[in-house]
């Protein structure tokens, strides 16, 4: 049974989640301002787009670069720097007074917070006994739709009362509210004064399990498995969907529907990413069920992500609907829908490749999702840039959420392709 002194690890989780919070607010800002600042800087669906690339782009290179420095200087202080990088980058925003500075401001926005999940992902490994980190992992993660919920009703409260660059500095200094918690609380658990030894004997307590032996595959090996490519190209085509709800979502219902989402305090989008907390929590539970009630494994990863896939295409339906909330419900059926497949495909892995490998894996899939969600952006620019110029934008959009609608079935029929799901990898 897990000690009481417990806590002490179930406060680190509440630690993570927030800082995934924070990451996921500071994160969504640009794109809810997008339609003000469109208008003051004379944004093209271009210039945003590269704006928005430089970001992904930035946090591609960020997500190697921190999994390899945080593992060398350790969690406490990788965070850190991590957190204050991309603090001080979410408040620089409000200086900048050109696109090509919003630009720069991404690209040190994003590179700051790549380092939050390997961070993150590190600690949990460090207070939790493998039983247990799936479902913590499962919680600080949740963080990134609380912070997705939050940020309309932060974002557009400080826009109507002090203007856009307020929304910048006030959620960028959020995170040094927590580096201040983080610096008191956290510490490794060798290193831990209040740490009882019950509760480290229990962090411990798996270690030397057969799973875990075994030298970390290189890179090169584990690309020429088949089933590190079924991984990374649903990854990659999956990925890049989800990054266009994030930033052009607020923008599509104000040009769509005429809604002035600084109003309501953007009541459509936290409406929408609610939905999504309900789908990343649905969708781990479908599995386990279908697995409860007799299904192998993996089939039951493959038929649960099906579902998901069938739930994201009524999307295409939105070029036909009237009524804002309709549109709202059939986006929040998608977005919820990505989520649910999103906690399957990472389960995927760990389902098929030895424990000691399950990280790379998960690497080099966020590396192709992050590649996707870079070149998405630009292939979205290009579509609304040109349909814009012929006076209809919104047919534009309609493209795009058609790509959306299938793009989940697509992705499942090549992992069905590469990996049938009957073999583990054996390393």
């Amino acid at each position: 049974m897990t000690p009481i002194a417990g806590k002490l690890r179930w406060s680190v989780v509440a630690l993570l989640f927030f800082a995934t919070t924070i990451n996921y607010i500071d994160r969504q800002v640009l794109g809810l301002l997008k339609p003000t600042l469109e208008k003051e800087f004379q944004w093209t669906e271009t210039s945003y787009s590269r704006i928005v690339m430089a970001f992904t782009a930035s946090y591609a290179i960020g997500l190697v670069i921190f999994g390899w420095y945080i593992d060398r200087i350790g969690t406490r202080l990788g965070y850190i720097i991590s957190i204050i990088v991309w603090s001080f980058a979410a408040m620089g925003h409000a200086l900048v007074r050109t696109s090509f500075g919003f630009g720069i401001a991404r690209a040190a926005l994003g590179l700051g917070e790549s380092g939050n999940f390997p961070a993150a992902i590190k600690a949990v490994a460090e207070w939790f006994p493998k039983k247990d980190r799936a479902f913590a992992t499962g919680i600080f993660n949740s963080g990134a739709n609380i912070g997705a919920v939050l940020a309309p009703p932060i974002v557009y409260a400080l826009l109507r009362g002090f203007g856009w660059r307020s929304a910048f500095i006030w959620t960028g200094a959020l995170g040094f509210l927590w580096l201040l918690w983080w610096w008191l609380k956290y510490e490794v658990p060798s290193r831990h004064k209040k740490i009882s030894a019950e509760e480290k004997a229990y962090i411990l307590s798996d270690v030397d399990s057969q799973a875990d032996e075994g030298a970390r595959m290189p890179w090169i090996k584990l690309l020429g498995i088949r089933q590190t490519w079924a991984f990374v190209f649903g990854k990659f085509l999956t990925d890049p969907i989800w990054w266009f709800f994030l930033f052009w979502l607020p923008s599509w219902l104000s040009t769509r529907f005429g809604v002035d989402l600084k109003a309501n305090l953007g009541l459509p989008i936290i409406v929408i990413y609610t939905a999504t907390s309900i789908g990343s929590i649905g969708g781990g539970w479908l599995s386990s069920y279908l697995i409860r009630r007799g299904v192998p494994v993996f089939r039951a990863r493959q038929r649960a992500m099906l579902i998901f896939a069938i739930c994201v295409m009524p999307i295409f339906l939105v070029r036909y609907v009237t009524d804002i909330w309709q549109a709202v419900w059939l986006v929040s059926l998608a977005a919820a829908s990505h989520q649910a497949w999103s906690a399957n495909i990472y389960t995927t892995a760990s389902d098929v490749f030895p424990k000691k490998t399950v990280s790379s894996i998960i690497g080099i899939g966020g590396m192709a999702g992050a590649i996707g969600g870079i070149l998405f952006p630009w292939l979205v620019g290009v579509i609304l840039e040109h349909y814009k110029l012929l006076g209809d934008i919104n047919a534009g959009y309609n493209i795009l959420f058609v790509i959306s609608a299938v793009t989940y079935l697509i992705a499942w029929l090549l992992m069905r392709m590469l990996a049938p799901g009957k073999e583990a990898v054996n390393l």
